[in-house]
């Protein structure tokens, strides 16, 4: 296995390499978060070991870089911070695994295989279809450099169309995605907010993006489209 840490504690990053290289680990060393993306970028990594409390881009943001850049190598943040909101934070930018100093090397040895033998797999972090970027775990949404405001509802329905961009979706299965059991298949409500959401998303832009199949119900294009 090839490993690279990302850490700027040059004591506790040379613990790491020494611990993980006694275990049998090829371990490579960063010492900033963009150090490592150039690293990871050039490199192929079986797993990358992050610090959160980096100098400069910090581990969160070095994560959602690595992902934005399409580096799907599983990523395991490393901290001393045990807060419930950082894992979060940390997962939600990407992160596959999270591990909280002080922690024992086989611990940390035993994840780092685990991660290994799942590969490197992509699942992006933000979403990207038809001209728009989402990301759910802030609940924005932009098209090109524009935020656009969306009600909640409106939220969950487009994630469902961007998860599934290019197919075919039936207002049975975005009721499914978007609403709880209260509503029945033949209430109109996707209709609704279908016409809500390209208000907000294609009107203002000149864009077409939701397209009606007759029968079946909407189908998010895959790429950016004019009327």
């Amino acid at each position: 296995m090839r490993v690279l840490i990302v850490e700027d504690e040059v004591k506790m990053a040379g613990l790491i390499r020494r611990g993980l290289s006694e275990d049998g680990l090829v371990v490579d060393l960063a010492s900033s978060g963009e150090e490592a993306l150039w690293m990871a970028g050039s490199t192929e990594y079986d797993a990358i070991v992050l610090d959160v409390m980096l100098g400069g881009i910090d581990g969160f943001e070095t994560c959602r870089r690595l992902r934005i850049d399409e580096v799907w190598t599983p990523v395991l943040m490393l901290t001393a911070r045990d807060g419930i909101e950082d894992r979060v934070t940390g997962l939600d930018g990407g992160a596959d695994d999270y591990l909280v100093k002080p922690f024992s090397f086989a611990e940390l040895g035993a994840r780092l295989r685990a991660l290994a033998r799942r590969g490197p797999i992509a699942r992006p972090a933000l979403l990207e279809a038809a001209g728009l970027r989402m990301d759910p775990a802030t609940h924005r949404v932009w098209r090109d450099d524009q935020e656009i405001a969306l009600s909640a509802t409106e939220f969950v329905l487009l994630e469902a169309f961007m998860r599934h961009s290019g197919q075919a979706l039936s207002r049975f299965q975005l009721l499914e995605r978007a609403w709880d059991h209260d509503y029945e298949n033949r209430s109109n409500v996707v209709d609704v907010y279908v016409r809500y959401l390209r208000a907000k998303i294609d009107e203002p832009f000149g864009t077409d993006s939701i397209e009606t199949i007759r029968g079946v119900g909407y189908r998010l294009r895959s790429r950016k489209s004019t009327p």
